[in-house]
C-alpha cells in the first residue's frame, strides 16, 4: 500500500507558504512522498477560527516581512514583495482547483508563487494570473474560463472546509497520516515525524489535551 501523499494547505497570500513551498518537493522526495498542493482561502481558515492575519496587526505587518526575508535569505530563494499586500489571491487559488492533474497543479503552483513572491509581480487579475499561465505552458483562456465555473469555486469551498474539519487554521499547513504540521518552521518537525523519530507521545499529547483552564482573557 502506497504511502500517504502530503497534502499542503497553501494561500498564495502567505509569504511563508511561498517559503515552505519551495523546500516541499525535496521534502517530499526524501520520504517517498507524492506532493499535492491543496487551495485553500487563509481568509476562511481565519474568519471560522475567530482569528485574523497576520497582516492586519501593524506591529505583526512589519516582523512578518523581516522574518521571511531573513527565512528566504538563509534558504537562497529569491524574495521580492508583491504589488499590495494583502492582495485578492481568489482568482489565483480557483485556477489553481481547476488543474485536476497533480503534477501539473504542482507546477502551476510553484510558477504562481515565483511570480507573485520571487518576481513581485501581481497574482489578483485575469490578465496577470493569464500571463503567468502561458508562461508556464497552461492554456491560459481555458483555465481563466473553468475558474469562474460553480464547481471550481466550490472546490476552493469544500478544501477549505475540510482543511478546518482536519485541524487546520492557518497557512502553509501539512496533512499527512492524520497529522497536521503548521508553518515553515514545522517542515524539521515534520520530517522527523516521516522518519519515525517524533518525540510527541500520545500520552503527552493528552495530558495537554485534558489539561484544565483555571484562567482566561476577557
Amino acid at each position: 500500500m502506497a504511502p500517504s501523499p502530503l497534502r499542503f494547505c497553501l494561500d498564495y497570500l502567505s509569504p511563508y507558504a511561498y517559503l515552505a513551498w519551495l523546500r516541499m518537493p525535496a521534502l517530499a522526495a526524501r520520504h517517498g512522498r507524492t506532493l499535492e498542493p491543496v487551495p485553500v482561502l487563509l481568509a476562511g481558515l481565519l474568519n471560522a477560527v475567530g482569528s485574523v492575519g497576520p497582516a492586519e496587526i501593524p506591529a505583526k505587518r512589519v516582523y512578518v516581512f523581516k522574518q521571511t526575508f531573513r527565512i528566504a535569505h538563509e534558504q537562497g530563494a529569491p524574495f521580492t514583495l508583491p504589488p499590495s499586500h494583502p492582495f485578492n489571491p481568489l482568482l489565483s487559488l480557483r485556477v489553481t482547483a481547476a488543474v485536476d492533474d497533480v503534477e501539473a497543479r504542482t507546477k502551476l503552483v510553484t510558477a504562481l508563487y515565483s511570480a507573485a513572491w520571487g518576481e513581485g509581480r501581481g497574482i489578483e487579475t485575469p490578465e496577470q494570473v493569464g500571463a503567468v499561465l502561458e508562461e508556464a505552458g497552461f492554456d491560459a483562456k481555458a483555465l481563466l474560463a473553468r475558474a469562474v465555473t460553480p464547481e471550481v469555486k466550490d472546490r476552493v469551498r469544500r478544501n477549505t472546509d475540510e482543511a478546518l474539519a482536519l485541524g487546520t487554521f492557518g497557512v502553509p499547513s501539512v496533512l499527512v497520516d492524520g497529522e497536521m504540521f503548521w508553518g515553515v518552521d514545522s517542515l524539521g518537525h515534520l520530517e522527523r515525524y516521516l522518519e519515525g523519530r517524533d518525540p510527541l507521545t500520545p500520552e503527552a499529547l493528552a495530558r495537554w489535551q485534558h489539561l484544565p483552564s483555571t484562567a482566561s482573557r476577557r
